[in-house]
């Protein structure tokens, strides 16, 4: 007979969940998709020994740090459930390089009052355009920000304005962290095998480089990695990137005539081409982008970065197949001119090796269910290092954090889905080893 669900403290999650992300966000662990060493900056190596000693001290068992920064802990299991399969949760600790990360000043805000919360003026690119703000002033505004409104009354964490947050993912991390701490707690509460990873360099599109898959013992895994409450993702792009460089003809430009083949103009030419209709401020649910991420060169040389997502492979197709229409185009707008297009890919939709095994998402939903959370199903406008894990044989579906607005100053959390999301991970650790 199955175990009646043991009520889980509210309270008690928040005193070992919020002070853990406050914590977490003050380390530096911005990463550099320019440099292709794991992990890509020092800060990481700082944020992922802390959290590799606070699991020791907590009485997690096996714990690694790997020589590329992967923290592996493990959780034993209750007398009587040695047998259980070991489930894994997967979260990743650097943030990303769009925004500063450095000297992050959260603001926790009790009871929210529901009003626009002015951070500063928006002098670094993020304006009032989007979710807050106007007249330069960067601001939240529950006006033009449901996610927001609905807060009115509730605990939210969010930026000064000078930087990101990183509740990608350090929301993630602490969420797994209080759980497992939690447990350690409450020996009450009857579970599996548990099996800890946090990993670098997620937000450089790597796919999980160097990463130790021999030393993982979980069938199955789950990412603490996605946004509003409910969200529950089983589906991502396809995604590849890019490069492109050009080649250009150079002569005094005085008596460039007929000649000269700028390279830098065959760079912006190229940009030109990708359709608008299909960037990502132009699209969204299932339709996939182009999206320049970067751009530099000379009159002789240029290079440009195109990140490409679509969640069809056929649609991928196209799309790699067009840019190298792009390349001929503008090879016949300047002669003497050379553009080579290398592409690669950085990770696949995880759907169909989700579906390989229902259960792991069933397990997942029941936990929402018992916990009392409503779930959406929806795809993942972007990918996790679960994409990659679910490709590398461990299905690994999406949980959310309870973040909005990543990768920008304008970002926040709510502490009651923060907790919300603490609560499912227990749940599915206590439903795993009833399995």
């Amino acid at each position: 007979m199955k175990e009646s669900i043991p009520r889980i403290d509210s309270a008690a999650l928040r005193d070992l969940t919020v002070p853990r992300f406050l914590r977490y966000v003050s380390y530096w662990t911005t990463s550099d998709p320019h440099v292709e060493a794991t992990p890509s900056t020092p800060g990481q190596w700082d944020f992922a020994r802390a959290l590799a000693d606070e699991l020791s001290g907590l009485g997690a068992e096996d714990v690694e740090l790997t020589d590329h920064c992967y923290v592996i802990a493990r959780l034993p299991a209750s007398p009587g459930r040695e047998g259980a399969p070991s489930v894994g949760f997967l979260a990743h600790i650097d943030t990303a390089n769009d925004v500063s990360g450095r000297d992050v000043n959260a603001q926790v805000v009790e009871n929210y009052n529901g009003e626009k919360i002015v951070l500063g003026r928006a002098d670094k690119g993020d304006t009032g355009s989007g979710p807050g703000g106007g007249e330069n002033v960067l601001c939240l505004d529950p006006a033009l920000d449901p996610d927001l409104a609905a807060q009115k009354g509730k605990t939210i964490i969010h930026t000064d304005g000078t930087t990101l947050l990183g509740a990608d993912d350090k929301a993630g991390v602490a969420g797994i962290m209080a759980a497992a701490e939690y447990l350690l707690n409450h020996p009450e509460i009857p579970h599996g095998p548990v099996e800890i990873v946090f990993s670098p360099d997620e937000e450089t599109g790597k796919g999980l480089p160097e990463f130790p898959l021999e030393r993982i013992r979980s069938k199955a895994c789950y990412t603490l990695d996605g946004g509003p409450m409910g969200e529950l993702e089983t589906e991502c792009f396809n995604a590849w990137k890019a490069s492109v460089t050009f080649t250009g003809k150079v002569i005094h430009l005085g008596t460039a005539r007929g000649i000269l083949a700028n390279a830098a103009l065959m760079a912006a030419s190229f940009a030109l081409l990708l359709p608008r209709n299909e960037s990502p401020e132009a699209s969204d649910g299932y339709y996939g982008y182009y999206c320049p991420t970067e751009i530099r060169g000379s009159l002789e040389s240029a290079a440009l970065e195109v990140f490409l997502r679509d969640f069809d492979s056929g649609g991928m197709k196209r799309r790699l197949e067009a840019l190298e229409i792009f390349a001929k185009t503008v090879e016949a707008q300047f002669p003497g001119g050379k553009v080579v297009v290398s592409a690669k890919n950085q990770y696949y939709n995880m759907k169909e090796k989700i579906s390989e095994s229902p259960e792991v998402l069933s397990i997942l939903k029941q936990a929402f269910v018992n916990t009392g959370v409503e779930y959406r199903q929806k795809p993942i406008r972007g990918g996790t290092d679960g994409s990659r894990l679910t490709e590398l044989g461990i299905p690994t579906p999406n949980i959310f954090t309870g973040g909005r607005n990543f990768h920008s100053r304008l970002e926040w959390v709510s502490v009651p889905e923060m907790i919300a999301a603490v609560k499912i991970v227990i749940e599915l650790i206590r439903l795993w080893g009833e399995s």
